[in-house]
């Protein structure tokens, strides 16, 4: 074989192929992992929020301007997703520009306002509220983690009906096959280029944003090339049984909360970062709203930035919508009802300080081997598969 063919065997490997859910589950813990490590933790809804105050900032709904996008770190966080799912997606000749059918228009504005208001329940969506709350060890991961199961199977059987009373129809894609490693090329040039601006910047976080900014770079190309989607793992074991993505999911929850504890253990992140006050009444309800949200969406919060990355107007719907709702709902919570120093919908409870963190370890890993387990064993025998 000549080093030309060589280097395109890569090239296909590397860009063109999807990797397994497993792989793409160690990668994403691996990369949240030294993401604590560097800066702070993986999340979502901040940087959209950030986004949606800016809207409402410009159109005067807002006295005072928001932090900048570019100097904001969940901000930054974001459009780390974006460029590495973009990049991902361009390589491979997947980016298109996808317009639904009106039915899924619909469907993407409902779905986005309830999005915005779930993950304001639970301060966090799949992400912040679930997945990085467990991996952080609070407690209202866990009650996420239930109301989200809840909602997604409200969600299917909503999508069930959908199918047999509905017909979605129409929709096109504008392809841009030829030219879209080009702009992959550009976008990776851009990439680089904004992470030397950070690194050589005289402001203090300069170089923690420039790290952040392509660790999420690698979190965005991971999640595309893996197609990772939380949406996915706890959809399909009720819609068709498939448990290879939540297996993968599993996988990774598991090994981001090992890895995120030993940070917590060592001190090099203090023990309340990512443990909000939302335990037990705001994480289940918002659960329950996000979870059936996402399933009529078609992604959930990570999901639908790299599913915009690649050109799905759908999911564009969603995040505008997803953002403006959280914002403005966020804003009254905070500053008009004090929702959280009432403690209407919870409180803080960082796991350790009730188990310490040897217990803790014990009960997430038994959670997080439940749903293993449930999962494995729902795809065998297919008794929650729900049927039309």
């Amino acid at each position: 074989m000549s080093l030309g063919e060589t280097l395109k065997e890569w090239y296909r490997v590397i860009f063109k192929e999807n990797y397994s859910p497993v792989v793409g589950g160690i990668l994403l813990a691996l990369l949240v992992i030294l993401l604590e490590m560097w800066y702070r933790p993986w999340g979502i809804v901040g940087g959209l929020r950030n986004w949606g105050e800016w809207v409402l900032y410009g159109v005067g709904l807002l006295e005072e301007a928001p932090p900048h996008p570019l100097w904001f770190s969940s901000s930054v966080l974001d459009i780390g997703l974006l460029f590495g799912a973009f990049i991902s997606a361009c390589l491979a000749q997947e980016f298109g520009i996808r317009i639904p059918p009106k039915l899924e228009v619909i469907k993407a504005i409902v779905a986005g306002i309830l999005m915005g208001v779930g993950s304001a329940l639970a301060r966090g969506c799949n992400i912040g509220g679930f997945y990085m709350a467990i991996a952080n060890l609070s407690a209202g991961g866990i009650a996420m983690m239930l109301g989200l199961m809840v909602g997604v199977f409200i969600g299917v059987k909503y999508l069930l009906w959908e199918i047999e009373h509905f017909t979605s129809q129409g929709g096109k894609e504008i392809s841009v096959k030829k030219i879209s490693p080009i702009l992959g090329i550009i976008a990776l040039i851009a990439l680089l280029w904004g992470a030397y601006d950070y690194f050589n910047s005289e402001k203090d976080e300069g170089a923690l944003l420039g790290g952040a900014l392509l660790l999420t770079a690698g979190i965005g190309f991971v999640m595309h090339r893996t197609r990772f989607c939380l949406v996915n793992a706890f959809r399909e074991p009720f819609l068709s049984g498939e448990a290879t993505m939540a297996k993968g999911a599993a996988l990774s929850l598991f090994l981001a909360m090992f890895g995120v504890m030993l940070i917590k253990m060592a001190g090099m992140r203090d023990a309340m970062t990512y443990v909000e006050p939302s335990f037990f009444l705001g994480s289940l309800i918002g659960g329950i709203i996000f979870g059936a949200a996402m399933v009529v969406a078609g992604g959930c919060g990570s999901g639908s930035l790299w599913r915009v990355a690649e050109g799905q107007v759908k999911l564009w719907i969603v995040v505008i919508f997803f953002a403006l709702t959280n914002a403005i709902l966020r804003y009254y919570m905070d500053n008009v009802w004090e929702v959280w120093d009432k403690g209407w919908l919870g409180t803080q409870v960082y796991l350790p300080d009730v188990f310490g963190y040897a217990g803790t370890f014990l009960i997430l890993s038994f959670v997080i081997f439940l749903w293993y387990v449930f999962v494995d064993w729902n795809e065998k025998t297919e008794k929650f598969v729900i049927g039309f």
